[in-house]
């Protein structure tokens, strides 16, 4: 489902999305990122901790070791410059890793345990597509979590058209 050149795409993408979400949060009010918001995370910076920790997760099922978590969030979170440095690693590891995948592995299946329970199985490039949805996906509720914000404090555009026309990655 997956090629190597549409994983280089992807990894870039989300890399790039991320920089835009955390730069945009970075810029709000004080206190604008931890106010308690409604919802199952407490505030934009859980939200973003919640991407992660997922993205964790599944490297570790990529590499086929073990991680420490036990919920697909924690209790507490970094503050938000620290978790920007955490996410801009993992971001790059995945880069790192589309660039060295081959067809061969994207077509591999890897087996694991959810952390909720459950067994789950997936191709490496199934698990790449999943990364991608479920960021974008949280991403977008950080999005809307900003126009709660008093002020003009209008969300990036992160679709993936708008990636591709602003900042097309060279791929070859």
């Amino acid at each position: 489902m997956t090629t190597p050149r549409t994983a280089r795409m992807l990894t870039r993408y989300t890399a790039w999305a991320n920089e835009m979400i955390f730069v945009a949060v970075a810029k709000l009010p004080p206190g604008a990122a931890e106010k308690p918001r409604p919802g199952l995370f407490k505030n934009m910076q859980h939200m973003l901790n919640h991407n992660y920790v997922i993205d964790n997760i599944f490297k570790c099922h990529l590499e086929g070791k073990a991680h420490a978590y036990t919920a697909r969030n924690t209790v507490d979170y970094p503050p938000l410059d620290e978790l920007w440095c955490r996410q801009q690693e993992i971001d790059a590891w995945y880069v790192d890793w589309s660039d060295r995948v081959t067809s061969a592995q994207l077509e591999e299946v890897v087996q694991f345990t959810f952390v909720g329970g459950g067994d789950g199985t997936l191709s490496r490039g199934d698990i790449l597509l999943h990364i991608v949805n479920h960021t974008s996906y949280h991403r977008g509720f950080v999005a809307e979590m900003m126009y709660a914000i008093p002020g003009d404090h209008k969300p990036p555009t992160t679709d993936l058209p708008v990636y591709l026309r602003d900042a097309p990655p060279n791929l070859d």
